[in-house]
Formats: structure tokens, C-alpha cells, sequence
């Protein structure tokens, strides 16, 4: 009893160590770029040792995909989440009401988001791994207008489920990419939803 309660200790700690490395590390790179950030930079962040970052983290690039994986998979269940509040028919405009109410618009996770693909596009080993988070995304929304189709017609232009889902996340990467110049969230959420709603509803 004594080995395994000092065993959920010692893991509890460890998960606690690695979450505070991710938070510091988030707002590390949020301010300086992921190319201009050292490991004892974010263990100075997060107020633990070199040997505690290893013990979590083989290095910056792990730390960094991990960081990223940690927001794309709640990017992910927060669409997944509010689309499948409808029933078989699907009402465009209060899905869309509701992805945009909830989806994380936050400057500083775009400002790393952004970082990442810079570091992906050099990185075909990345690429890959943010290709993978970024379909699992469009799945989410594919499967869902798939489910309503007979039931919510699609603008013919869009062609089938996968292409509309296509243009959903091509909205998204547009309007986030605004809001990273001009730091209005609002504006950014509200225009999505306008977006949306017109490429969804023709």
C-alpha cells in the first residue's frame, strides 16, 4: 500500500511538473518565438531545473509539439462538442453560433499556433503531425455535415462534405490570421460566424 501510494504521488508530481512547463512555456513562447526561446528560459519560467525539464521533455521541439497537440486536440472537442448538439437535422446558423461562442480565438495561442507551422513547413516530420491535428479538425466538421446530408442542403459550390469542411477551416485560418494583426477578438469572432453562416448556407 506504502510503494503504491508513494507512486501515485511521485506520477500526480510529474503531471503537475509537466503541466506547469507547458504553461510556462506557452506564455515563453507567445512572447518571443519559438526560435528564440531556451530551455532554461522556460525552466526559469516555470521554476523548475534543467533535470526536471528532461525528465518530461527530450528537448524544445518535443516541448513544442506537445504544447501544440495540448490546444489543437481542445480546438478539436470544442468544435466536435458543439456540432453535435443538433439533432439528425442540422441548423446551420445556431451551429455556427455555437462553434464560434466556444472555439479558443486567444492572440497569444495564435501567435504560437503560427510559429509551429513556420517550424513545420522546414520540418517534413512536423508537417506531418500538424497535418494529421489539422485533418482531425476538418473530420470533425466533415462528419457532421455528412450526418445531416438529405437533411441540410450545401451550397452546390462546395461540393460534398470533406469539401465544405475544406472551406470552414480555410475561413478560420483567414480570420485568425486578421486577428493577429489587429488584436480584435471580437471582431474576429463575429466575422467568422458571418463567414461561416454564407459559405455553409450559399
Amino acid at each position: 500500500m506504502a510503494a503504491g501510494g508513494t507512486a501515485g504521488r511521485v506520477t500526480r508530481r510529474r503531471l503537475r511538473t509537466r503541466a506547469n512547463l507547458l504553461e510556462a512555456a506557452f506564455s515563453v513562447f507567445a512572447a518571443k518565438g519559438f526560435g528564440h526561446v531556451s530551455i532554461e528560459e522556460v525552466c526559469e519560467a516555470a521554476g523548475y531545473t534543467r533535470g526536471a525539464f528532461y525528465s518530461n521533455f527530450a528537448g524544445l521541439d518535443d516541448l513544442f509539439f506537445a504544447l501544440y497537440t495540448q490546444r489543437a486536440e481542445l480546438i478539436a472537442e470544442q468544435v466536435a462538442g458543439a456540432l453535435a448538439q443538433d439533432g439528425p437535422d442540422l441548423d446551420v446558423a445556431a451551429a455556427v453560433d455555437r462553434v464560434t461562442e466556444v472555439l479558443l480565438l486567444d492572440r497569444d495561442w495564435l501567435l504560437v499556433k503560427t510559429d509551429f507551422l513556420v517550424h513545420a513547413a522546414r520540418d517534413p516530420e512536423v508537417a506531418r503531425a500538424l497535418l494529421e491535428h489539422r485533418a482531425r479538425l476538418r473530420r470533425a466538421v466533415a462528419d457532421r455535415l455528412a450526418r445531416a446530408r438529405g437533411r441540410t442542403g450545401l451550397p452546390a459550390a462546395l461540393g460534398d462534405a470533406e469539401g465544405a469542411a475544406h472551406a470552414v477551416i480555410a475561413a478560420y485560418d483567414g480570420v485568425t490570421t486578421q486577428l493577429l494583426l489587429d488584436r480584435d477578438a471580437e471582431h474576429a469572432r463575429a466575422w467568422l460566424g458571418r463567414l461561416l453562416t454564407a459559405l455553409l448556407t450559399g
